[in-house]
């Protein structure tokens, strides 16, 4: 399993999935800065470049998030068909394109679409590095995680004061150079995802005490090694309930990221009289406590039982965070801003677990044979946080007052709950009684377990 004492330097030095692995979190590192220049600079775009009103804006970025919806399962989709590498560069190509498109469309109409498939490209490129990951990472695809999770968040650092840069300049030229800039990040990004090889899916669950591979360039296990593959048809997410159980109940456990990037942000505007200066802090700590802490607390989540662990307490940091919103904004000006910040830092951490617990969980509940597909539904779940969260927030809680905070964090905490006992329940059944074993899921089918399910 690696060295758990090595720092994240030595990681990103030495990542998992060797070569590849290392390619990839550059690629990721680069693609996160392009997107990171354009998500702090899109709005300004869109009103002061096309000329869009704030009810126009809302609503393109709206209908755009809806679409990307759909990016994650069709992801999944088409890896079951075709290579992962090839098309995850389909998907930096097509955001390249949309980009150059952005430059010479003018008016809702025109931008619509343009986006709309941005956004579908965007989540399917993300469900696509997550196969990679699992694929090339093995079973260390938990510290891969985190070290993605670290190269995203500095990414998206470096993209944030790029794009100040612009908005310093303020010019229409200034703002489509950063349009620009997000179009070369994906192009390098392409390029660079060419130089990796594709990596390889399980030839076979292992049976006890096999070896198990663990890089896109170790060799399969013998015939004689491995559990001979199922019989029947692959089982299918869409009829798996327990599987869709687990990837309704993640919605819920990803709002940590709408509630920092929207929730708190204008709680501090409309309802305290906290300086609004201490707004981008909010995006400041949370990256430097991603970047710091990701690789460390992802060690306390490997494998699927400590994973099932890390959501229930995600949900009651998320509780906490809610509860010093709504407890602790009623004073004056220095106390809003210390509880927000404390707050802050507390979702952070329940981010933190969760980041890493969702992407064990959805790997270690899927069937091998049908992983690329569960996946892909999986991912759905981001997607659909990011277009519902944000109206929750501004017209459920804040709307309601600190009772709409409290109500929101008493709900995350009791379905992260509810879904820590759901997945343990599903692991328990899975769990092999002797060596390897079959398990049943949608409609029928039966997927062979590994041995370390016992653990």
């Amino acid at each position: 399993m690696g060295n758990r004492g090595d720092g994240l330097l030595a990681q990103l030095r030495r990542p998992p999935g060797g070569r590849d692995g290392r390619i990839m979190l550059l690629a990721q590192f680069l693609d996160r800065a392009g997107t990171g220049t354009w998500a702090a600079s899109s709005v300004l775009y869109f009103t002061f470049v096309t000329r869009l009103d704030a009810r126009q804006v809302g609503l393109l970025l709206g209908i755009a998030a809806v679409a990307g919806i759909a990016g994650s399962p069709l992801a999944g989709q088409l890896a079951e068909r075709f290579p992962v590498r090839r098309l995850l560069i389909g998907c930096h190509l097509l955001r390249l394109g949309t980009m150059g498109l952005l430059l010479a469309c003018d008016g809702f109409a025109a931008l619509l679409p343009v986006m709309a498939v941005t956004c579908l490209a965007e989540r399917g490129a993300k469900t696509l590095e997550m196969l990679f990951a699992t694929r090339a990472a093995g079973e260390r695809r938990s510290t891969y995680q985190a070290l993605t999770r670290s190269a995203a968040n500095a990414g998206y650092a470096l993209g944030a004061g790029v794009a100040a840069l612009g908005l310093a300049v303020g010019t229409v030229g200034a703002y489509q150079v950063l349009v620009l800039a997000n179009a070369l990040s994906f192009a390098v990004t392409a390029a660079l995802v060419w130089r990796t090889r594709e990596p390889r899916s399980a030839p076979g669950r292992v049976a006890a005490g096999a070896p198990t591979p663990t890089g896109p360039v170790a060799a399969p296990a013998p015939a004689s090694e491995t559990a001979p593959a199922p019989a029947g048809p692959a089982p299918r997410p869409w009829r798996d309930r327990g599987y869709l159980r687990f990837v309704l109940l993640d919605i819920p456990t990803n709002l940590d990221d709408s509630v920092l990037g929207v929730g708190l942000p204008l709680w501090l505007v409309e309802h305290t009289t906290a300086p609004h200066a201490l707004v981008p802090a909010f995006l400041v700590l949370n990256t430097v406590l991603v970047v710091l802490l990701q690789l460390r607390l992802s060690a306390k989540a490997e494998g699927p039982h400590r994973a099932a662990g890390a959501v229930g307490l995600a949900g009651l940091a998320m509780f906490i965070g809610c509860a010093l919103v709504a407890l602790g904004t009623g004073g004056g000006a220095w106390s809003a801003s210390a509880a927000l910040l404390a707050a802050a830092t507390v979702v952070t951490a329940a981010e933190l677990m969760r980041s890493v617990s969702s992407w064990e969980l959805a790997v270690s509940l899927a069937p091998d044979r049908s992983r690329a597909s569960y996946l892909g539904v999986a991912g759905m779940s981001q997607s659909i946080q990011k277009s519902a969260g944000p109206l929750l927030l501004t017209g459920a809680v804040m709307t309601a007052g600190p009772a709409g905070w409290l109500t929101l964090g008493t709900a995350v905490a009791g379905l992260s709950l509810l879904q820590r006992r759901s997945c343990l329940r599903r692991l328990a059944a899975m769990r092999p009684a002797e060596g390897t074993a079959t398990v049943e899921v949608a409609g029928g089918a039966t997927d062979p377990l590994p041995a370390t399910a016992r653990t």
